[in-house]
């Protein structure tokens, strides 16, 4: 195992970067910086506590993975949403999921399948909510939850088909987390879920990409019947 500590002579400013970069991430998956919302210099200096070499590092990075906007003599935004963009997104993660597990389950060895009923297993085991009476996301729910994904498709053997997928899953986290208190009470991931598993388990990959495409499909279906999520559309 490689133990080689960090550079420590590594450059501030890019280690500030890569820092706030993580951090705004996580605030445009939650939803926390809205669909379309400028982003003003001025306004993150002083919520993120960094100056502007930091931030706009972090806001160019940002936008190649999609998440915020570029656009002339206007700045940067938060990457808007459509039902559009939402149909397409759906559409491409269930091409290439359906590639990558056919591809897993192909090359299967026991490991992997073994990965893939332990991590059904700890995401059964745990809470969606922290509350009894609604939504109250629970953090370590969500991080099980994109494990188990994220272990149905790591044994197609291809990286990159693995990192275009998490852009997708990234993207369409958006979406979810913005309509993710109606999904809640219509929503059955259990069963969803285990019934992924349970064709995986027996060696159905038909009937696993069925499952899995249904699940995708499943989602997109409560966000786009949610007529609230798309109004804070930009003009």
């Amino acid at each position: 195992m490689d133990i080689t500590p960090p550079l420590i002579s590594a450059d501030p400013v890019v280690t500030q970067a890569s820092t706030l970069c993580d951090r705004l991430r996580v605030d445009l998956l939650e939803g926390r910086l809205k669909p379309g919302q400028k982003l003003q210099l001025k306004f993150l200096m002083q919520q993120y506590q960094v100056g502007q070499t930091p931030i706009r590092e972090a806001l160019n990075r940002l936008a190649s993975e999609g998440l915020v906007a570029l656009r002339d003599q206007r700045g940067f935004t938060v990457t808007g949403i459509s039902a559009e963009e939402l149909r397409e997104l759906t559409l491409t993660r269930s091409w290439l999921e359906e590639r990558a597990l056919r591809e897993s389950m192909r090359q299967g060895s026991a490991a992997w399948e073994e990965g893939v009923v332990l991590a059904w297993h700890r995401l059964s085991k745990t809470r969606r909510s922290l509350s009894d009476t609604g939504l109250e996301s629970n953090p370590e729910w969500e991080r099980l939850h994109r494990l188990f994904h994220r272990q149905l498709i790591i044994g197609c053997g291809s990286r990159w088909l693995i990192t275009y997928i998490d852009q997708q899953v990234d993207l369409l986290y958006r979406y979810r987390q913005l309509s993710a208190r109606k999904a809640f009470p219509v929503r059955n991931l259990y069963e969803e879920h285990e019934a992924i598993t349970r064709a995986v388990v027996d060696g159905n990959a038909d009937r696993a990409v069925a499952q899995l495409m249904a699940h995708f499909q499943a989602s997109a279906n409560v966000i786009l019947a949610d007529g609230e999520v798309f109004d804070s559309l930009e003009p």
